[in-house]
């Protein structure tokens, strides 16, 4: 690998888990499915998160994602979907009572078994969530046209697209792995009706904003 090709890599994968450290949507649920007990379940939700970053990746790397962000019509359905789903979201964090929080602490073996039908649940809810959300495209798509120029070789392209697919999953399942951990994670239950209550406003505002853009771009 010569010298440009291993700056242009540096250079992705630095912009790349930037954007990571910068709480999302996507952060949101990794956390509050972290809290709800069952660690297993809760890679469910990362691994979700990660392919559907690896399908934006994988469109933006053959070229589909610059057509995409040109169909107007498309790009408008999948904001007002996502739109709608973050705000779904919003209202089950929002009209959660105090009391659902309590279970958070407990420690039975019901709490800790593995499920395979919350694990696919979970894996979903974090699909939804990255897959309707338009920004993912549009940040792939962007990093992408300004740094893989055609010259590039697709296995380049493809070793880059895997390195931050990967990324993103162990970077949520690193998350989900701090909040297992006793200390952290009691003062995350302490504040969890809180914490989901943040949430689902943030959620709320996210998605409110997301259909106000629609919206006021239309005729």
């Amino acid at each position: 690998m010569d010298i440009s090709l291993i700056s242009i890599f540096i250079s992705v994968a630095a912009a790349h888990f930037l954007a990571l450290l910068s709480p999302g949507p996507d952060f949101v649920l990794v956390v509050k499915s972290a809290l709800k007990g069952n660690q297993k379940n809760a890679i469910g939700v990362a691994l979700g998160i990660a392919t559907a970053n690896a399908v934006y990746i994988t469109l933006c790397l053959i070229g589909v994602g610059a057509i995409l962000s040109t169909s107007i019509g498309l790009m408008v359905t999948l904001k007002v979907i996502g739109g709608l789903f973050l705000m779904y979201i919003a209202y089950h964090a929002l009209k959660a009572p105090k009391n659902a929080y309590a279970n958070f602490s407990t420690s039975t073996k019901t709490a800790r078994e593995f499920s395979l039908s919350c694990f696919c649940k979970e894996f979903v809810t974090g699909f939804l969530s990255g897959i309707l959300n338009p920004k993912n495209l549009l940040f792939y798509l962007s990093l992408f046209t300004v740094a893989l120029t055609p010259e590039v070789s697709i296995s380049f392209k493809v070793l880059l697209g895997v390195w931050m697919t990967l990324v993103v999953f162990f970077w949520d399942v690193a998350i989900i792995y701090m909040l297992s951990k006793t200390t952290i994670r009691q003062k995350f239950i302490r504040a969890a009706f809180y914490i989901d209550k943040v949430t689902g406003i943030v959620l709320g505002a996210i998605g409110f904003n997301i259909l106000k853009s629609v919206w006021s771009k239309q005729p």
